[in-house]
């Protein structure tokens, strides 16, 4: 079936045809094909060096020197608080690091399969904005875990403290490891938070004005939020957490200003509200029409 080309587009735009269901399942299908051989390779590599991974990740655990552990003391490990349990405990550990290192790798990869599925549904417009925000996501994410790594060794040192002295302590590596994740996911989530208020302030819903009124609640809300998902509910974690979250909530607030003073010097923006705003120009037409009128 051949694509048909939408009216108002330019020839030569690539993206500005309809593509069929059909069409659409074979481009859906490439792309999570490319995604899977995507985190085969990066299984593949994580597999390489997933001892090198455990290490780093054992570290802070096995550095504890106050506390002891009931399993076998080792080189790496010279405590014992890090153990295995079960005859296939070992394999599935050294898999699940391994496809935890592959996702990380083949993240480039995936992530760019996704939006290059999603972009051509997009306005112009909208996909320069999402290009930012991805962009912007990214090294936020990249922060957040980079943050949550750092403080990971004294988290895992401060819930130790607690063991009673009559009691050894044991770590089984899947719950280590999960926990570790948890953490990861958790700082690199809440780093995103900003950028949503860029989002919302970009598509109209809340105002730099607004949120320069709501900015005691918003930091309260930081706080209680950083108490609430921080593992150990510890003040130090939490201030960790908190504190540069609301530092970029005021770099948000700052790009929010900018924007909103940007628009307000717009013509249509002086207009009153029951004076219609004057037609659009061809060229303004064109610019936002949507790359495929399918999606």
């Amino acid at each position: 079936m051949k694509a048909r080309e939408t009216p108002g587009r330019q020839a030569d735009d690539p993206l500005g045809a309809v593509m069929p269901l059909r069409g659409h399942l074979r481009e859906l299908r490439s792309r999570l094909t490319k995604v899977a051989l995507s985190l085969l390779a990066g299984s593949a590599l994580g597999w390489a060096v997933h001892e090198q991974v455990v290490d780093a990740l054992a570290g802070p655990a096995c550095r504890i020197t106050h506390v002891h552990g009931v399993g076998a003391a080792t080189a790496a490990c010279p405590n014992g608080l890090l153990v295995l349990q079960g005859a296939l405990s070992p394999l599935s550990f050294s898999f699940k690091v391994a496809l935890v290192v592959g996702v990380l790798l083949a993240s480039p990869v995936w992530s760019y399969q996704v939006w290059a599925f999603v972009a051509p549904g997009l306005y112009r417009r909208e996909r320069r904005y999402g290009l930012g925000f991805a962009g912007a996501a990214v090294p936020l994410f990249t922060a957040g875990a980079a943050l949550a790594y750092t403080v990971f060794p004294k988290t895992i040192e401060l819930l130790a403290s607690f063991t009673p002295a009559s009691f050894g302590l044991v770590l089984p590596g899947d719950e280590f490891l999960d926990f570790f994740l948890r953490m990861v996911v958790v700082f690199g989530l809440s780093f995103q938070f900003p950028l949503l208020l860029v989002v919302l302030n970009l598509v109209g819903v809340v105002s730099a004005s607004r949120l320069r009124g709501w900015w005691r609640i918003i930091v309260f809300l930081i706080f209680v939020f950083a108490a609430v998902v921080v593992p150990t509910g510890d003040p130090l974690t939490m201030l960790v957490l908190a504190v540069p979250i609301c530092l970029l909530f005021l770099a948000a607030l700052g790009i929010c200003s900018l924007h909103d003073r940007r628009k307000a010097r717009r013509p249509d923006a002086l207009l009153p509200d029951d004076q219609p705003s004057p037609a659009p120009t061809a060229e303004a037409v064109g610019a936002d029409e949507p790359t495929d009128a399918v999606r």
